[in-house]
Parts: structure tokens; C-alpha cells; sequence
């Protein structure tokens, strides 16, 4: 009976009782994943994005547990009041998940300064600005959990991504200065780059490109994608009690493409 005590104990560590989640980009594909875990580990979650019949119809597959709020990462001077409309229900912010972004598939030369700074304003701009909309009670409280979900590209070069890549790469330098800023306060701050996930937006690109599937395939020393699923865990294991110690990080999750040869 002690070890089986023990062994109860053990696995709260990776619940996210008493936690209120805000996801960015939470209604679809990878957010939404990272949604239905996080609830079925236990937290209240708030879903945020741009197209309110889209979050509503999230929500609804969630259950309570889950609220959405509009919220266009654009709109800087807004984020604030978006935020306090979402808390109102479940209450401040313990865990943040900044993961919506727009993507970009260009040759560098054909990539417009203006798309490139598009992309550059949601992912960096945008998730900058929501981390320092939910910091205040995260400090008042003196904890919580900030993940940015960035990519193997920010890890390995691929082609005729230059936004994306660049912008998925600056996370890894605000995730390194944040940790070791807001660390000593209480709240960590960690990563997740994944890698070829089984997506509808995965489909599309490679469902009449099979030579790029297998090429893709080959590097992969696990030699399958992953699934939302896969990602989902990784972001409740950084989020919860589990990863007490770990800040700064930033997890690949690619089935070993990031290093595969």
C-alpha cells in the first residue's frame, strides 16, 4: 500500500489541477491538441485565436473546462483587454502556450519585406506581447509556465522557409533570456520544436509529393511522423509539477529528424 501511495503521489506531478491554461492559436490542428491534453490533465483552458465559429466549435468538443476568447496577436493594444474578458471566468493565468503562427512557403527572393515582416509580427511581436500581458500575476504569485512552440526549423536549415524559420529561431533566444530572467521569480520558461506532425496542413503538402515524403521519412530515425498527441504531452510535462527543475530548454519533438542524417 505505501508504493502504490507513492506511485498516486508520483503521477499528480503530471496533472494540471488548479491550473488555468491560455493557448495561443488554440482551435486548431497543434493548439487544439495541446487543448484536450491539457484538459484531460485537469486545467481550466482558455483557447484563443481569430475566428470566433472556429473557437466556439474547440470549445465545445472540450467540454467546461474550456472558454474561448477572440484574440488577434496583431492587435497589440488590444491583447489586454482581450485577456481580461478571458480570465473572468476561470481566473488568472498559470500556463501559457504561445503556438498560433502563420506560415510561409517562399524562395527568399520571392518573399516580399512585407510578408516577411508579417510572419516576424505574429510569431515574435505577438507572442512577445502576450507573455508580458499574463506576466504580472505570474509574478504577483511568484510561479507559472511559459512555452513557446517553435520548430525543427529553427534547428536545421530547410529551404524557401526564411520567415518562418527566422522567426521559430528568435523563440529560442527569447525562451533563453526569459528563463533566465523570470526563473529566479518563480516562473519557467521552456520550448517545444516539433517536427513533422501528422496535420491537415501536413496532408495538403505532402499528399501529391510522395519523393518529399519519403526524403522526409528517410531522416526520420523513427521513420514515421508524429501525431498533435505527441506534441500535446510534451506541453503538459513542461506545464506541469513534473518539470519543477527544468527552464530554458527547448524540446525537439520530430522523431529524431533534428538529428538524423
Amino acid at each position: 500500500m505505501p508504493l502504490l501511495n507513492e506511485q498516486v503521489e508520483q503521477m499528480k506531478l503530471f496533472h494540471l489541477t488548479d491550473q488555468v491554461a491560455l493557448i495561443s492559436g488554440g482551435g486548431t490542428g497543434l493548439g487544439f491538441g495541446i487543448a484536450k491534453a491539457m484538459v484531460q490533465a485537469g486545467a481550466k483552458v482558455i483557447i484563443a485565436g481569430r475566428h470566433e465559429e472556429t473557437l466556439v466549435s474547440a470549445a465545445e468538443k472540450l467540454g467546461d473546462s474550456a472558454q474561448p476568447i477572440v484574440l488577434d496577436l496583431n492587435q497589440t493594444d488590444k491583447i489586454e483587454e482581450r485577456l481580461a474578458h478571458g480570465t473572468a471566468r476561470f481566473g488568472p493565468i498559470t500556463a501559457l502556450v504561445n503556438n498560433a503562427g502563420i506560415h510561409l512557403k517562399k524562395a527568399a527572393l520571392d518573399t516580399s519585406v512585407d510578408e516577411f515582416a508579417s510572419v516576424w509580427a505574429t510569431h515574435v511581436q505577438g507572442a512577445f506581447a502576450l507573455t508580458r500581458a499574463v506576466l504580472p500575476c505570474m509574478l504577483e504569485k511568484r510561479k507559472g509556465s511559459i512555452l513557446f512552440v517553435s520548430s525543427m526549423t529553427a534547428l536545421i536549415g530547410m529551404p524557401q522557409v526564411v520567415a518562418y524559420s527566422a522567426a521559430k529561431s528568435a523563440y529560442l533566444g527569447m525562451i533563453r533570456s526569459l528563463a533566465v530572467e523570470l526563473s529566479p521569480q518563480g516562473i519557467r520558461v521552456n520550448g517545444i520544436a516539433p517536427g513533422w506532425i501528422q496535420t491537415p496542413m501536413l496532408r495538403k503538402a505532402l499528399d501529391n509529393d510522395p519523393r518529399r515524403q519519403s526524403r522526409i521519412l528517410e531522416r526520420t530515425p523513427l521513420g514515421h511522423f508524429g501525431e498533435p498527441e505527441d506534441v500535446a504531452h510534451a506541453a503538459v510535462y513542461l506545464s506541469s509539477e513534473a518539470a519543477k527543475f527544468v527552464t530554458g530548454v527547448t524540446l525537439p519533438v520530430d522523431g529524431g529528424a533534428s538529428i538524423g542524417f
